[in-house]
């Protein structure tokens, strides 16, 4: 796994020289923003997005979409100040297209079943690394439902999906252990299929649940019909019935694991960090950051303006299963190795497979800056070290740059390789980290 060489551009990562004391308004959720657009797209009748997040991520998957006759205007409100807004038409699905993912894990993974609905050829292609990222889970259950595709038996990017207009459907079994957007991608699409489908996971453990219980949420409130295990159905399985899509105004949430970084300034350098409209009811993974930031040292308080979180500048180490909400890794990692005693993370392996291996990314990197981190199995142990400055590597993965920058905040001189990588999901990070620092950031 080597890091992208090309160190011309440095962002030399802001040392904190007092307790931070800010307001940040977190750009909208990257996960709801790109089901939303996918249900939008899927919708009998138009729809409206409110506050989405403008990122490459979702950039891409509305690109992705209007290559496939989908209309998605852009304007922003100003008579309610609902601020910015994608307003979706949706129209008949088709191709010829060719889509870019990037390397947008929702994007690869949530479009080929919208692809196999479309008349014509859709070929997806993406950045090297997306070759690497497992959709065998994807391909293989469309096949079974019916769907047309040819990916020279890689089951992985690049691929050509053989849209015939319409998809049978019906049952399938899938091993989503490696990726819980198997899951979602069939259902999030489901409704249209003919006779909608019923996924049955038989694989090991299900890693992020929270964004399985958000596609459900989602497709129920676009009238969707979905029996899921928390329902009484079986364990493992989950149904959706064929059916039209309502068409919706739905205004975005703040995506809160993009708040990571934020309040683990407050539990680094102390002081308070406030998030405006964190929801008080969530399927976010990112909520639980209340919880585990609490645990090592933090105090938050839920208002209705939003999310208060003071830290004291002590942190304390944790021991944590973090199998449902792996994407808060990295940035408890780098909180870990500023702590005051040892943490172990738990029920992560599947993170070896996400935009980079996370779990070799963060143990090289911590490391090579004087930290202790080994890997386990499943997860990670750190022991606390006196760390130094140096070059944070971030392989083109965004969550490995806030990592990065919330090391800073605690060690001098570190400089953080290629940090407009955050503009995958985080627009406009290094600003939005500069003002929260205000005048006593360096």
């Amino acid at each position: 796994m080597a890091p992208n060489n090309d160190q011309t551009a440095l962002w030399p990562a802001p040392h904190a020289r007092g307790a931070v004391n800010a307001t940040v308004h977190v750009p909208g959720s990257k996960s709801v923003t790109n089901r939303a657009l996918v249900l939008a797209a899927l919708a009998s009748e138009p729809g409206w997005l409110r506050r989405p997040l403008r990122s490459r991520d979702t950039l891409l998957m509305a690109g992705a979409l209007r290559a496939m006759g989908v209309g998605i205007e852009e304007g922003v409100g100003t008579e309610t100040g609902s601020g910015e807004f994608w307003r979706v038409i949706p129209s008949g699905l088709h191709g010829p297209a060719t889509i870019d993912v990037g390397n947008a894990g929702t994007v690869m993974r949530f479009l080929p079943p919208v692809a196999a609905l479309a008349n014509g050829p859709i070929r997806f292609d993406g950045d090297p690394r997306s070759y690497e990222r497992p959709l065998h889970g994807v391909i293989d259950a469309l096949r079974v439902l019916g769907a047309r595709i040819d990916d020279d038996g890689r089951g992985a990017l690049p691929l050509t999906v053989h849209g015939g207009g319409a998809l049978d459907g019906g049952p399938v079994e899938i091993d989503a252990s490696s990726s819980s957007q198997f899951v979602s991608a069939l259902l999030l699409s489901g409704p249209r299929f003919n006779q909608g489908v019923e996924v049955r996971h038989t694989g090991s453990s299900l890693p992020s649940m929270p964004h399985i219980r958000m596609t459900v949420d989602m497709l129920r409130a676009v009238g969707a019909q979905v029996d899921t295990p928390e329902s009484g159905g079986e364990p493992n399985v989950w149904r959706v019935t064929p059916g039209a899509l309502l068409g919706r105004d739905l205004t975005v949430e703040p995506d809160l694991s993009n708040a990571q970084p934020f309040l683990a300034a407050a539990l680094v350098a102390g002081g308070k960090v406030v998030v405006p409209d964190w929801p008080a009811r969530t399927t976010q993974p990112g909520d639980r950051l209340r919880e585990i930031f609490t645990e090592m040292g933090g105090s938050c308080e839920l208002t209705e303006y939003g999310l208060e979180f003071t830290g004291s500048g002590a942190i304390h180490g944790i021991d944590v299963d973090l199998g449902e909400v792996g994407e808060l890794t990295p940035g408890i990692a780098a909180v870990a190795a500023l702590a005051d005693s040892p943490s172990t993370l738990r029920g992560v392996s599947h993170l070896r497979l996400h935009e980079t291996d996370r779990l070799a990314a963060l143990t090289k990197e911590i490391n090579e800056l004087g930290g202790d981190v080994t890997e386990t199995a499943d997860g990670l142990h750190i022991r606390p070290r006196r760390l130094h400055g140096g070059i944070f590597h971030t392989y083109e993965d965004h969550r490995m740059a806030t990592a990065g920058a919330i090391i800073g905040l605690a060690v001098e001189g570190v400089q953080i390789e290629n940090v407009a990588t955050t503009a995958k999901t985080l627009p406009d990070f290094p600003d939005l980290w500069a003002g929260m620092l205000g005048s006593d950031g360096a």
